[in-house]
């Protein structure tokens, strides 16, 4: 009978994935670990602690920093690989998954399904011939070489890309090589996990060739798979459920969607919310369970698209996603940053996000311009993002992955400040207090259009006290709302003094936050 080592890759919530190996080892099956390091220390000894006596759970011997759609995703996945295979040598199957997997079928279901058939489970599609990437870079994924992280330093990477496109550095993909893309969510035999992890000892310049590729989380198990196992013995599709909205974003499954997600012809659903404690509850001990009969409907995504698809013919009997979900997630931390010279605020953010690898984003709320990848429309107006601004918030934490982020808004908008500290998540609030000439307030009233290079002297002497007030009002009503979690930031201060601000507000080092706080044009207008 089939023996399944789960190769769980993850990066938070240490209490959900200690109940998550306990369950899957209950039923016979194996655990192999690869905790991120950018994750608490404290939290991964947690994991050793409460899990390392279990002689079905194994943790990678080393720990990387991940970054989506870097090598390190996949640098990760191999180590928790090569950790299994050595510690179980029981396992017949290999099972990729997430924190945020749930199993939607018994340990005895899986095991059956999987002794049905002598087959891999990957979904691998030709890269270049199939419509499997959406939007965004296709072949440049391959032919150049990416060194940098499209998200966290989107400058970098795209002068990085278009200086070789410029020079025509051009790379050959290996010759023997048909690429291939799909899921990253895949079920593989012994056997060829076995032959991959040769094929990476023995193909240098093939694993030279990834290292450097955009997402090859994507792409590398799929293309080896392809190129080690005959055709007949691969099934091209994911035993793990899962559906993107026309957004691109991932649909997230709440506790009424219990009997949907078991009838699927699926082993495993992500994304399960974090707040369907009750759905939780209930697929966890589904998988213990034995003797259970599971009608397959499989109806998911076409009730889905059919639902959804009712509101692009004026039909609408539901809220759209982002109006019907009004929380950014109780796990997630929402650092606001708020100063009234916009250019500070920025450099600051650009620092943080350089030192901290955070993600960030400038005035989104007081900007049309401000930069913001593709959320499928919500995020075109300031209308519209103000409008939907938790949803377009939750939805930058998902596309940066992230469980904390960023964001500037201006000292005028306490009201988007008390909304977002009205939600489940953590809100913390930075004000960044400058000192103000009156060259900068006049240059101020000139870009608001208060006054105009021709307005006369006087009438500038006499703008001058009210915008001062104006400035310094703004400043009062943060105080008097009495925010949580608030800290000042202040351009007289000491760097030392800045640095504890600094620290406290991000949750960082003192090193780390000494380091954005010596910042030398920080307030240079």
């Amino acid at each position: 009978m089939a023996k399944i080592a789960y190769i769980l890759l993850t990066h938070k919530d240490p209490e959900g994935l200690i109940a998550q190996a306990e369950r899957l080892t209950a039923a016979g099956d194996f655990v192999a670990i690869h905790y991120d390091a950018r994750a608490s220390r404290a939290d991964y000894q947690k994991l050793q602690a409460a899990l390392g006596q279990n002689p079905s759970v194994v943790f990678a011997r080393r720990r990387v920093k991940c970054g989506w759609g870097e090598w390190s995703l996949v640098e990760a996945s191999l180590l928790a690989v090569e950790a299994a295979v050595e510690a179980f040598p029981r396992a017949t199957h290999f099972y990729m998954l997430s924190g945020d997997c749930m199993p939607i079928k018994s340990a005895e279901y899986a095991h059956e399904f999987l002794d049905r058939d002598d087959v891999d489970y990957v979904e691998s599609f030709d890269f270049f011939t199939s419509e499997w990437i959406k939007t965004g870079i296709k072949a440049e994924r391959l032919i150049y070489r990416h060194w940098f992280n499209e998200r966290t330093h989107k400058w970098w990477f795209y002068t990085s890309m278009g200086l070789q496109q410029k020079l025509r550095l051009e790379r050959k993909i290996p010759a023997d090589l048909a690429i291939q893309i799909g899921s990253q969510w895949w079920c593989l035999r012994r056997r060829t996990i076995e032959w991959i992890l040769d094929f990476t000892r023995r193909r240098k310049d093939v694993m030279r060739f990834f290292r450097t590729t955009w997402i090859p989380d994507e792409t590398f198990f799929q293309t080896l798979v392809r190129h080690l196992v005959p055709e007949a013995e691969i099934r091209s599709r994911t035993l793990t459920f899962l559906m993107f909205t026309d957004y691109g974003m991932p649909v997230v499954f709440y506790n009424d969607q219990y009997d949907l997600l078991i009838s699927q012809d699926y082993l495993f659903a992500r994304k399960i919310s974090p707040d369907a404690r009750q759905l939780k509850d209930r697929l966890g001990k589904l998988y213990t369970t034995t003797g259970v009969s599971f009608p397959i409907s499989n109806e998911g995504r076409s009730l889905f698209k059919f639902l959804t698809g009712r509101g692009r013919i004026g039909r609408r009997f539901a809220p759209r996603f982002w109006e019907n979900e009004a929380s950014l997630g109780r796990e997630r931390t929402l650092l606001i940053v708020t100063c009234k010279k916009w250019h500070v605020a920025k450099r600051l953010v650009d620092r943080i996000r350089n030192v901290t690898g955070l993600p960030g984003v400038e005035y989104l709320f007081n900007e049309a311009a401000t930069i913001l990848p593709d959320l499928g429309g919500i995020q075109t107006t300031l209308e519209k993002r103000t409008r939907h601004r938790r949803a377009l918030v939750r939805m930058l934490f998902d596309y940066w992955n992230s469980d904390t982020l960023v964001i500037c808004i201006d000292p005028a908008n306490v009201d988007l400040m008390q909304d977002f500290y009205s939600d489940k998540a953590t809100t913390r609030l930075l004000e960044v207090e400058c000192d103000f000439t009156d060259d900068y307030l006049i240059g101020h009233a000139r870009r608001v259009g208060l006054a105009g290079d021709r307005t006369p002297s006087e009438t500038i002497d006499k703008l001058l006290p009210t915008i001062r007030y104006d400035v310094k009002f703004e400043s009062d009503r943060i105080r008097d709302a009495d925010f949580a979690d608030f800290h000042r930031m202040r351009q007289s201060a000491t760097v030392a003094e800045n640095t504890q601000t600094l620290a406290l507000f991000l949750g960082i080092a003192e090193d780390k936050a000494r380091e954005i706080a010596e910042t030398d044009y920080l307030f240079v207008d």
